[in-house]
């Protein structure tokens, strides 16, 4: 049987956000007791908790809500590439070793605890992205586990403009720790918030057989 690898980290009250973003916050709304036969909670949350889509709304004023686009670009054949060593940013010599017949979907991971700070982690250069869409001409979507594309103090986030230039999607904060470099199905599909900058997503991996 294929085996299924989940790729999303957990969501609760002290999940990891963006410094001065919402965090995640949940309520009884309705309790079971007398007279009521379900729990209902409500829930308050940055779209941005969590594994999360961003769409190009999110770092461009004339882009896209999550919820209009296309999912294709969130289900497929991807490729987990092993960029552990790389420090400060993912440059395109650090992908090198990787690029042979290159699916349309790249996740890059790198340090054991990048999803756990947005004081510390590893960006992905513009460069890099640039490299891999001249390599796979249908490359379609980036993802990572880290919290964003771009450095924590990035003010013109060249990174994410370059995923507007290039029609690119991303996956922002996977959980990677323990997955062997190589291809997998990629499934992680944001929820339909027709209008909103981002969506979380469920994202798992599947082997190919």
């Amino acid at each position: 049987m294929r085996k299924i690898f989940d790729i999303s980290p957990a969501v609760h009250s002290d999940a990891p956000v963006f410094p001065g973003d919402t965090a995640y916050q949940q309520a009884v709304h309705f309790s079971h007791g007398p007279g009521c036969p379900v729990t209902v909670h409500t829930i308050k949350m940055s779209p941005h908790t969590g594994a999360h889509a961003d769409a190009p709304m999110h770092y461009h004023a004339e882009g896209a809500g999550i919820g209009t686009l296309a999912l294709d670009a969130y289900i497929g054949h991807c490729r987990v590439i092993d960029c552990a060593r790389s420090i400060g940013l993912v440059e395109p010599a650090d992908v090198a070793h990787a690029l042979h017949d290159l699916p349309p979907r790249v996740l890059i991971k790198t340090s054991v605890t990048a999803s756990q700070s947005w004081q510390l982690f590893t960006a992905i250069a513009p460069a890099t992205l640039h490299a891999l869409k001249a390599v796979c001409k249908d490359f379609c979507l980036i993802g990572t586990d880290t919290p964003s594309l771009d450095p924590a103090e990035s003010k013109d986030l060249a990174s994410h403009m370059t995923l507007f230039d290039l029609d690119l999607r991303v996956l922002e904060n996977l959980v990677l720790d323990g997955i062997e470099e190589g291809d997998y199905e990629l499934i992680a599909l944001p929820l339909k918030l027709t209008h909103c900058d981002a969506a979380p997503v469920r994202a798992v991996l599947r082997t190919l057989n």
